[in-house]
């Protein structure tokens, strides 16, 4: 079932009440220009809900400052208008929420959280001529199957493995080659699947031999077999690729059976760049890596989301930030093409040239829809926060590799 969530339940959904302030924004109120519809498809329920409404989250603080700055000026100064739709975590209900979006009127949507999920609704936007301007989705079929609607603002797994990839070897030269077998563990979808076949070619390059490889499902409750069979590969290293849910329960399983590991070496883990994760999860959490997305946490506007989210009382996640960032794009593209038409839309995305978003990539270029100047960073825990350790020039602290031992 596809739905367009309404305030009430938008708020109840998310946990966002503090949120009020922004859906009552004096510069929507005082606008004269019509408002131009932006579709926000995210999986607000589901397994996939927590990342979905944070994302909602995002793309409301994105909406809120830039109407409050003015709105669109090339058009008079329309504000934007997010129109909300739950994907339900199901990829037929993603692609179904589509024809909802367009009923609506949106000019662009955002999303979906999921790669299945913006697999599916931006192949059935296609037939529309919509722009989608991905939050998250790092499967290399987004891009490769030649919509020109299809954008994806944030870098897809082939760059974000090798970056990953590039920065183990760094970690385990430096400390004097500890790791020399690994384990991956990853959820079954095009995400997971396409992510740990790339990794698996790479680590034999660094010295590092796989000698354990699992799928799961997702959702998938059970891990104390993956915990158990992870234990007997006697692995240096686990690479994990899962998203949220199953993360966690991987952890507490690898804790329950007493896994000796040096590292936890995250490629898009999904919970080690969650500070949720951290703070319901303190002792397994500690020196775990991952290779994620992230803001520049240098930047003004960077500064000015964090202390919003904080007095809203959410959590300051990666999903907050991309969707954050590609409602910046889509306002840029309005400005830039001064219409709001699908077509006219997805000329003014493809020539993007964007140098003013929070993420630390350089100008928007894209390439076959892809954004060819996004990259990743590396993230570990280190007691309450989650620190940047590459690259040097965004860094918070000094990498912690191998973790102290665990008993």
């Amino acid at each position: 079932m596809t739905h367009t969530i309404n305030r009430r339940g938008l708020l109840k959904a998310s946990g966002a009440v503090a949120l009020t302030g922004a859906l009552m924004s004096p510069a929507i109120l005082r606008a004269q220009t019509a408002a131009i519809k932006v579709g926000v498809l995210e999986p607000l329920t589901g397994n996939l809900a927590y990342n979905g409404n944070q994302c909602v989250a995002g793309a409301r603080f994105a909406a809120e400052a830039i109407n409050a700055a003015g709105g669109i000026k090339s058009m008079g100064g329309a504000p934007i208008e997010l129109v909300v739709v739950d994907a339900e975590s199901r990829p037929e209900v993603a692609a179904a929420a589509v024809d909802t979006l367009v009923e609506a009127g949106v000019c662009a949507f955002t999303g979906s959280s999921a790669s299945a999920l913006g697999l599916a609704s931006s192949q059935a936007a296609a037939k529309y001529d919509l722009a989608q301007v991905f939050s998250v989705g790092t499967a290399e079929a987004i891009v490769e199957r030649g919509l020109p609607n299809v954008f994806r603002f944030t870098p897809g797994v082939e760059k974000i493995s090798a970056v990953a990839m590039e920065n183990l070897g760094l970690l385990n030269a430096a400390a004097g080659n500890p790791v020399k077998t690994a384990a991956i563990v990853h959820e079954d979808g095009p995400f997971g699947s396409q992510l740990s076949g790339i990794v698996e070619e790479a680590l034999p390059q660094l010295g590092i031999t796989v000698v354990e490889k699992i799928a799961h499902p997702t959702p998938h409750r059970d891990f104390n077999n993956i915990a158990l069979r992870v234990k007997a590969s006697e692995a240096d290293i686990l690479i994990p690729t899962n998203y949220l849910n199953e993360y966690t329960l991987m952890t507490r399983a690898l804790q329950q059976q007493r896994v000796d590991l040096k590292a936890i070496y995250s490629v898009l883990g999904g919970a080690a760049s969650n500070i949720k994760f951290v703070r319901e999860n303190k002792d397994m959490a500690q020196y775990v890596i991952d290779c994620n997305h992230w803001y520049d946490p240098r930047k003004e506007q960077s500064k000015a989301l964090a202390a919003s989210v904080a007095a809203a009382g959410l959590d300051m996640t990666y999903d907050v930030m991309v969707a954050y960032a590609v409602i910046q794009v889509v306002a840029d593209a309005l400005e830039r093409g001064a219409s709001a038409d699908r077509k006219a839309m997805i000329d003014a995305l493809a020539a993007s040239n964007f140098d003013g978003s929070i993420m630390p990539y350089g100008p928007t270029k894209f390439v076959n829809g892809d954004n060819v100047n996004s990259r990743p960073v590396n993230l570990q825990v280190r007691g309450d926060e989650i620190e940047v350790i590459f690259p040097e020039e965004y860094a918070t602290a000094e990498p912690v590799f191998p973790r102290p031992s665990q008993g």
